[in-house]
């Protein structure tokens, strides 16, 4: 649950993080035109056939040489955030990885919305939910009313649902995926390539328990996915399996990312969210 406390929280968090997320969200492109938004960059000797309204006639004052100036002009960026609400995602000891994943794509949300780019949130499981694609504070409180509202449910068809939502994407933009990534390797591999070309963003996130497995015994486990039921007795050795199976895992999806110049963060839910969301931001490549 997003709490009516956390946008003000988030508003207090800006003011920390200003300086580390600008040039997460804007970009720039030279240019020798001036336009929306530009600024001067530098200068470059003319060469003929350029456009005499660009020459700066105070620097062949100063130098009795011909200088065409260079603009950089801002462009925006559109911010895809993409929440896996599949079952497991209902998981967590302390909060569940579905509401902590939201908090940290709102976040995302929001520093978007405050540099006025436009912005979606959709959800996946077995299948995909989109939403339109808008600026404004009245977006972001629809989204987060929606994620309040929301049930894990089902597995989760990762690739089919990736596919499905790159045939939307129009331009070059920033794509925030979220989700416990416990899943098929090489549904995450073809899932996560199709966004080779964008601003990849790739947030693990699992819960304490089950990254340790602290857990030995006779018990009974229940897969929230499938609703499975079984009785098993975890040896020490057991768990020792699992947390090395777990790690390699979790090592697969580093490198591809690191393949695919992606930003990969694993985080925790035991830790508070905006400890992670400033871990996350600050991990941003320049």
């Amino acid at each position: 649950m997003i709490t009516p406390e956390f946008l003000p929280a988030l508003d207090r968090f800006n003011l920390v993080v200003r300086k580390k997320v600008t040039s997460s969200f804007i970009g720039s492109k030279q240019s020798t035109q001036p336009g929306r938004g530009s600024t001067l960059r530098d200068h470059r000797p003319y060469s003929e056939g350029d456009d005499f309204r660009m020459i700066d006639w105070k620097v062949y004052a100063r130098t009795d040489h011909l200088y065409i100036k260079r603009f950089e002009e801002e462009r925006s960026m559109t911010v895809h955030i993409i929440v896996d609400k599949s079952e497991s995602m209902n998981f967590g000891s302390r909060v569940t990885k579905f509401d902590y994943g939201s908090m940290i794509g709102v976040g995302f949300a929001y520093l978007a919305m405050r540099d006025n780019e436009k912005f979606r949130f959709s959800t996946f499981s077995d299948d995909l939910e989109i939403f339109q694609l808008r600026r404004g504070m009245a977006h972001l409180a629809l989204m987060i009313d929606h994620l309040n509202k929301a049930k894990t449910k089902g597995g989760s068809n990762f690739l089919e649902c990736m596919r499905k939502y790159k045939k939307t994407i129009r331009s070059r933009s920033m794509i925030v995926v979220i989700s416990d990534f416990l899943v098929d390797y090489q549904q995450i591999e073809e899932g996560l390539s199709l966004f080779q070309n964008h601003d990849l963003k790739v947030i693990q996130v699992l819960d304490p328990q089950e990254k340790a497995l602290a857990l030995e015994g006779d018990l009974k486990l229940k897969d929230l996915e499938t609703k499975q039921e079984i009785q098993t007795f975890i040896t020490p050795s057991n768990r020792q399996q699992y947390i090395g199976k777990l790690e390699e895992h979790i090592g697969k999806i580093q490198k591809l990312c690191m393949k695919l110049d992606a930003d990969y963060n694993l985080v925790l839910t035991d830790k508070p969210v905006f400890e992670s969301f400033f871990d996350i931001l600050r991990s941003v490549k320049r």
